[in-house]
């Protein structure tokens, strides 16, 4: 197999402005003869080395995949439009950065999809790569795409594109999956025969082997698999306790924007936010126990080198051993200067001597709290109830701990707000400012981070609508005159920023015409910069000759079937539909870990359940 001139690439470098991102070579990179090797892989990032290089998914695939002796799993990224225009105008097919192989001769493209704002970028490696877009145009000579992610949860938009999903938890299924096209190549199997075979996995869906019916009002009928033995709902994989960890992290040529040692200590949460995707579809909760946490990191940073370690989760102060956690890492590790950081800490959750414990991890710098509501009738709407007295007093423990910087992350767009609600956030953000300049004087500073609410797939809001672009920006209107001039910093995005995610997310299969199009029209990196595609995106719905509209703006009824229902999280609809009633009700829920509500987590997944310890699970 030929790989790409070297000499060529090095002339073509000199022009693109970080040539770190595609040269490969980094510390802890692992690299295999080709010839030596049975099945080739490519792990793909569809998003700029400096994002996608540090996402904990693709190193955990990494490590897992080059433990086997006969499986190869390299990386690609997508270029930046430097490096893009070169390879188009030399005519050079895109390539891995471990062996510079290109992409098409690999065996199996892996490509993460963790957010929808990557479609177009997946098309334009695709592309560059020199493989058909479309699944029904590839050949027994291209690459089987493979795609997972938490974009997956939905995957009829990107149904076109992708010869097999893997839906839900990737570290067995993705070996089970690389093992079964291994015996049906070896068997003779033409692709038909391979998907076939794949589409027998649990937690693998196969779009091809499914057929989409549409009324007369563009509402789906049904989803049905076209041969009898596929199934007729796909039910995501879990593993049934956390495998373990990577620690040989490959060390990144160039600054990205996580430079860390990155340790996943507890996947999925118990606290039920409505508005939360994350919450439903990693549940069950599984921990980390404390001494491998310690151990990874005493392993990680001898491998790597770094001095900063991020603690991750969903909710890491949740974890039930969070306490112990943050004494030992700090006694262990604080004469190293360590810098530990605990992202996603919710409210709720603390104490004085968790915030004692921060404070030596992670001295200095700001502090970050998600109250996502500020009023009490919404924080019941969303499930996410706050007790007014239990926020200050947190927020005065920030301060008195040292912080001098607060953010706090809210939401608006939410079902069942008024602009009372919203300017309960102002009221809220001034109150916290006052506490702080009481405190620690006029260096304090207050941090408004608003976001745009996007009813989501397979959550007790999926079948609300999306708030309209006038009434986003009446909000915001709201919120910045109420920032003029009070100290208080506020950061936001523009209303048809969520516009194109709100698209996608709860999107059908007809929307792969769009994405093709949009592509095609030059969208691509539709994460950055502000709204700078939109206007391509409505000129494809506009040829395509669907309505944006129905999508974003339209209240779903509750018997409809959603793009989504043949795949299943394991959490049922019965649920959800009981959950948005409560929601209607302002009643709220406690923590799954205090009493359980019957999702249907364990009716799903019960037989995984570890006997001992049970702390693995969060279910009571």
């Amino acid at each position: 197999m030929q790989t790409i001139d070297t000499k060529q690439l090095e002339k073509i470098l000199y022009h693109v402005e970080k040539p770190g991102r595609y040269v490969g070579g980094e510390h802890n990179q692992i690299l295999k003869d080709w010839d030596a090797i049975r099945t080739h892989v490519c792990l793909v990032f569809p998003d700029i080395y400096d994002i996608g290089q540090p996402n904990l998914g693709l190193a955990i695939l990494y490590d897992i995949l080059n433990r086997q002796p006969d499986i190869m799993a390299e990386r690609a990224f997508t270029p930046w439009h430097d490096l893009e225009a070169q390879l188009r105008e030399h005519q050079i097919p895109l390539f891995s950065l471990e062996t510079k192989h290109p992409l098409a001769q690999f065996d199996i493209i892996g490509l993460s999809l963790p957010y929808e704002s990557l479609y177009t970028n997946a098309l334009n490696v695709l592309d560059l790569a020199g493989i058909p877009l479309l699944a029904s145009e590839r050949t027994n000579n291209d690459p089987l795409i493979i795609a997972g992610g938490q974009a997956c949860f939905n995957p009829e938009p990107m149904a076109d594109f992708i010869d097999a999903f893997v839906v839900g938890e990737g570290e067995e299924v993705t070996l089970e999956l690389i093992r079964a096209f291994e015996e049906l190549k070896q068997s003779g199997s033409d692709r038909k025969g391979l998907l076939q075979g794949l589409s027998r996995i649990p937690g693998v869906y196969v779009p091809s082997l499914y057929s989409v019916h549409y009324a007369q009002d563009g509402t789906i009928i049904s989803i049905l698999p076209s041969d009898p033995s596929v199934p007729a709902i796909v039910t995501k994989r879990i593993v049934s306790k956390l495998p373990p960890h990577p620690t040989r992290l490959v060390v990144p040529n160039v600054e990205t924007v996580h430079d860390r040692l990155s340790i996943e200590i507890m996947r999925g949460c118990t606290r039920g936010c409505r508005f939360c995707h994350a919450g439903v579809v990693n549940r069950p909760v599984r921990e980390r126990p404390v001494e491998e946490i310690l151990q990874i990191i005493e392993d990680g940073l001898a491998a790597t080198g770094y001095e900063d370690v991020g603690l991750l989760s969903l909710s890491s102060s949740d974890h039930t051993q969070i306490l112990e956690l943050t004494r030992l890492v700090y006694e262990k590790f604080h004469d190293r200067k360590v810098f530990v950081s605990l992202p996603s800490l919710r409210i709720a959750s603390f104490s004085v001597e968790l915030m004692d414990e921060l404070r030596d991890l992670r001295p200095g710098g700001g502090f970050t709290l998600a109250p996502e509501a500020a009023s009490p009738r919404l924080q019941a709407i969303i499930n996410k109830p706050l007790d007014n007295e239990v926020f200050e007093e947190t927020v005065r423990t920030v301060f008195e701990h040292g912080w001098l910087t607060l953010k706090l992350y809210y939401m608006i767009g939410l079902p069942g707000e008024t602009m009372e609600d919203v300017q309960a956030i102002l009221d809220a953000g001034k109150r916290v400012l006052a506490i702080g300049r009481q405190l620690r004087g006029n260096r304090v500073k207050v941090h408004l981070s608003v976001g745009n609410f996007i009813p989501k797939p397979h959550t007790p809001f999926q079948w609300y609508p999306l708030n309209s672009t006038e009434e986003l920006q009446a909000k915001l209107d709201l919120l910045k005159e109420g920032t003029r001039r009070s100290g208080l910093k506020l950061s936001y995005n523009i209303p048809d920023s969520t516009l194109l995610e709100a698209w996608l997310s709860r999107g059908d299969r007809r929307l792969g015409q769009v994405i093709l199009r949009a592509w095609q029209l030059g969208a691509k990196f539709d994460a950055w910069g502000e709204n700078e595609n939109q206007p391509i995106w409505r000129q494809a719905f506009a040829e395509i000759g669907l309505d944006p509209d129905f999508y974003a703006y339209r209240e779903r009824a509750l018997d409809e079937t959603l793009p989504w229902d043949h795949i299943h999280t394991g959490v049922t609809k019965a649920f959800l539909l009981r959950d948005l009633e409560w929601s209607k009700q302002g009643k709220t829920r406690k923590d799954c870990r205090e009493q359980c509500f019957a999702c249907g987590i364990l009716d799903s997944f019960g037989k995984l359940r570890p006997v001992s310890p049970l702390v693995y699970w969060g279910c009571p």
